[in-house]
């Protein structure tokens, strides 16, 4: 029987979906022909298969190859089909039992030496691999990464030869072991930037307002922005938030790892730390929501489950800033292309920073901004923009006699301290609605933060006095039940909603004069 199928797994967004590599030798002409929707890469690869069959000492079939890509409507991009091909091919032409073949799925590129090199997107092809019960046959480069999945037998291998050797029983190939890629790490750190991530809060001078502000946010996941003079440790702040985040979930963190996998970014160094993405002010649109011919994920992508930190707010392109708004309120982003539509989760954390005017000094004798060009710079963030943002916090210049006391420098509680209340009010969220805060529904919020008399007369006077919206009024309710989670309080006090809406008023009233 000249027929052998093998299988292997597609790239698609960060689903992976099976692919039957279907090889037939017949008579005739000798010739390689390949069907199913193959792109460039992919039809590239009956070169690489046919020297890596005879370099590594196989006979290549002089007979005519028809080698198809089922289903034929999915689109097949990328030379990770090398290697099950080739097995199909030593397979067909009985230079390789096909009996167990239906038990293992294949993914790698082969050199033309026969050398087994690594591919991206490996980790979403175990993950379906592992739920169908298949052992994975991938390059050693790869194992560790896909590691990660739990109930999966990883077979790396480093040339063709030693696959074969695995088929005929000569020499099996060993099983991976997992090592400490997946043990909780000592140490955060920024998998963007690759400095330290966990520098103390409490290193940071003064600034009460704004730490407390932090902490709320990191609580119920809630979006944060800072706005002050520069100088004044707006960045600062920002960059001390994945340093009191919870550590993430193993679910999450394969969330992650898959969507890293999907951008060739590899195994990120520490999988369980908050991925914190600070793209520069120049970045396009594309680059925070992802595209290209090939829909590969953004910058809003690679954030999930982490921080997306916007510097110099205004400096953004009012257009770039506006594709944020369908992602921080559905926590995914879907890039449609001619070809094929790709879903991104994009459930990130957005924290901004910006000055009050172009100058940045606004209110002193510096400031030299006439009001069309404060005008200017305020209309790059829009309304429904600025609305979406849960905390608006002034940040104030330090006083001297607080900025010249050593004593003062460092002082209060560790990362660590802070985290673990963070850690102890998400718990409660979680076991009291099975989410964060900032993802309750407006339906569930009436009955987690009910309204009593005082405080429904409350909220009555904010919106009709500072123009509060209704998807504002539901933003102060989350931010109000984390202030309660981070107080250990079951239900939510008056004055928990008075200091929520004093992270609104500022905003509000600036958007009103």
């Amino acid at each position: 029987m000249s027929l052998a199928v093998v299988y292997t797994r597609a790239k698609l967004g960060i689903n992976a979906p099976l692919v039957s590599i279907e090889v037939h030798l017949s008579n005739g002409l000798p010739g390689f022909h390949m069907v199913g929707l193959p792109e460039t890469a992919v039809k590239e690869s009956k070169d690489r298969v046919r020297s890596a069959i005879i370099n590594a000492h196989f006979e290549f079939p002089a007979r005519r190859i028809t080698v198809n890509l089922a289903p034929a409507e999915l689109p097949k991009e990328g030379s990770r089909f090398d290697i099950a091909i080739a097995i199909a091919i030593l397979a067909a032409s009985d230079q390789l039992p096909r009996d167990q073949l239906q038990d293992y799925e294949f993914i790698g590129e082969l050199a033309l030496s026969g050398e087994i090199r690594p591919v991206d997107a490996v980790l979403p092809a175990a993950l379906a691999c592992a739920s169908h019960g298949k052992q994975l046959i991938i390059a050693s480069d790869n194992a560790s990464e896909a590691a990660l999945v739990d109930n999966l037998s990883i077979l790396p291998a480093k040339h063709l030869l030693e696959i074969s050797a695995h088929f005929h029983q000569r020499q099996s190939l060993e099983p991976w072991v997992n090592q400490a890629t997946t043990q909780q790490p000592d140490k955060k750190l920024d998998n963007q930037l690759g400095h330290p991530l966990d520098n103390e809060l409490n290193e940071v001078i003064g600034q009460h307002h704004a730490k407390r502000a932090l902490e709320i946010s990191a609580t119920g996941g809630h979006n944060l922005l800072f706005y002050g003079p520069p100088g004044t440790g707006k960045t600062m702040l920002a960059s001390r938030l994945p340093g009191i985040l919870p550590a993430l979930t193993n679910q999450q963190a394969l969330e992650v790892a898959a969507i890293y996998s999907v951008a060739g970014k590899g195994l990120r160094p520490q999988i369980w730390s908050r991925p914190f993405r600070a793209p520069h002010h120049t970045a396009s649109a594309a680059a925070l929501v992802g595209g290209g011919s090939k829909p590969s994920p953004g910058e809003i992508s690679l954030a999930h489950q982490g921080v997306l930190f916007l510097d110099e707010l205004p400096e953004f392109s009012r257009r770039v800033l506006e594709v944020l708004r369908e992602p921080m309120e559905s926590g995914e982003i879907m890039i449609s292309r001619v070809a094929a539509q790709s879903r991104y989760p994009a459930n990130f954390q957005l924290i901004a920073a910006m000055n009050p005017c172009p100058c940045g000094f606004l209110g002193s004798q510096r400031c030299s901004c006439t009001p069309d060009q404060i005008n200017r710079y305020r209309s790059k963030i829009s309304g429904p923009l600025l609305d979406r943002i849960d905390l608006q916090v002034q940040v104030s210049k330090i006083e001297n006699r607080e900025l010249l006391n050593q004593r003062t420098q460092v002082k209060g509680e560790s990362n660590q301290q802070i985290q673990q209340r963070i850690s102890a009010a998400r718990e409660r969220q979680i076991n009291r609605q099975g989410k964060i805060n900032n993802q309750l529904s407006s339906l569930e919020l009436k009955t987690i933060c009910p309204l009593n008399s005082e405080q429904q007369t409350l909220m009555d006077n904010a919106i009709n006095r500072f123009a509060l919206s209704t998807r504002g009024f539901y933003r102060v309710l989350r931010v109000a039940r984390s202030i309660a989670d981070l107080e250990s309080r079951e239900t939510v006090a008056t004055e928990d909603y008075q200091e929520a809406l004093s992270y609104r008023i500022t905003s509000e009233s600036r958007q009103a004069n």
